[in-house]
């Protein structure tokens, strides 16, 4: 059956409205703000109605049901074809399109540094100076060990979760320096369920090249599929949960390069509403068996970049009063010490026992991490709770974890 038959319309934000030749329309992007268009606003119905499970009969039908529209089926077939043409349509188009997009992608020396100069300054001395001023506003770091193998760091924006960066990464100062390999599992913010997205492109910011372990992710690939592994490559183009912990480890390290294999890390949800069973999933274990057997060829850093709680309407929940405000901070003290102790199961059972619904957009990377570590002892390195909406009622909590 061809795809048109039941058109399927890829994930689109809204990033305008306009006027085009005198034609109000929607000025859309892809997630990866790679493609953008205008669709007259007109069709705004018929773009909701192509979910991949009408046919064009049916869309027309719905059309003139649900919203009073009178489109016969070669019109609709035509503003189909329009929105195919235009990479909006999930198929063969978007799909050669999409393979033309990754060899762009992998041919440049260096994945882009995407917040430089919005979230954060482009210019390397401003960046030094804004990390160096967060770091002057925290207390004297207490050191963590030098033999420290992890480090749990936020993802949040520099403007709200400066301190606790400061933090977690001047306590763990000496292990991230002497590292020699350095994997990172992100949330992908992006990513369906259970996905483990690798590149094997360079990671940058204004600081210096982060070299990707090229052979390691290629092997990791092999093992846990490389169709899956690369499928939402694209997703690292924007993905901000790596390059926010990038930029301090970079800091840290002076500049000094390691070799350096990012994770990108897709939902946990239906493992954690019994749907499906995390011992099942075969990639996982297989990336973790192959991550064990390369930390004893090399003294090996695992950072696991993650936030945790969102509450408040800002995440479709009810305000905070001050009492939930004050019991998110017991919940988030009651997640912390149960990181802290550093076993992978006992983590995510108490996770599923119903801590997910607390929106922990950071529990596959901790998951993970934890799984790689073994035995493990966290301490926690800052933590607080971030203004999430422009009511005081909407709040991220952050912190900062080394493990030994």
């Amino acid at each position: 059956m061809n795809y048109l038959t039941k058109p399927k319309i890829r994930q689109l934000n809204v990033v305008q409205q306009d006027i085009y030749e005198g034609t109000p329309v929607f000025i859309v992007q892809d997630s990866w703000q790679l493609i953008q268009a205008r669709i007259p606003q007109v069709l705004g119905p018929l773009v909701m109605l192509c979910n991949g499970r009408r046919e064009i009969a049916e869309i027309k039908t719905a059309l003139a049901t649900e919203y009073g529209l009178d489109f016969s089926p070669e019109d609709i077939t035509h503003w189909v074809s329009q929105l195919d043409n235009a990479y909006l349509v999930e198929g063969e188009q978007f799909e050669q399109a999409k393979r033309q997009f990754i060899s762009q992608f992998r041919g440049a020396p260096y994945r882009q540094p995407f917040l430089a100069g919005r979230s954060y300054p482009a210019e390397p001395a401003a960046l030094t100076k804004l990390l160096r001023d967060y770091l002057g506003q925290i207390p004297p770091a207490q050191m963590a060990s030098p033999h420290s193998r992890a480090i749990f760091s936020p993802h949040i924006d520099y403007q709200r979760g400066g301190p606790i960066y400061a933090q977690v990464w001047a306590s763990a100062a000496q292990a991230v320096s002497q590292a020699e390999l350095i994997i990172m599992f992100a949330t992908d913010h992006k990513g369906d369920v259970g996905t483990l997205t690798l590149t094997p492109q360079n990671y940058a910011s204004p600081l210096g090249v982060m070299p990707t372990d090229q052979t390691l992710v290629n092997h990791l690939a092999e093992a846990i599929g490389t169709g899956a592994a690369f499928a939402d490559e694209l997703n690292h183009i924007n993905e901000h949960s790596i390059e926010l912990a990038l930029v301090w480890l970079q800091h840290v390290r002076q500049g000094k390069p390691c070799p350096f294999v990012p994770i990108l890390c897709g939902s946990f949800y239906p493992y954690l509403t019994g749907q499906a069973d995390i011992k099942q999933q075969t990639a996982f274990t297989a990336m973790l068996d192959l991550l064990r057997e390369e930390m004893g060829r090399r003294h090996t850093l695992i950072v696991a970049s993650g936030d945790l709680a969102h509450l408040g309407p800002a995440f479709d929940e009810p305000p905070l009063d001050e009492t939930a405000y004050q019991q998110m901070k017991f919940d988030d003290k009651v997640l912390l010490d149960k990181l802290c102790q550093g076993q992978a199961d006992d983590f995510f059972a108490f996770m599923q026992a119903g801590q997910y619904k607390r929106n922990v957009c950071g529990l596959s990377p901790f998951y993970f991490a934890l799984k790689l570590l073994g035995q493990s002892q966290g301490q926690v390195r800052g933590y607080d709770r971030c203004i999430a909406d422009n009511h005081n009622s909407s709040f991220v909590s952050v912190a900062g974890l080394v493990f030994e």
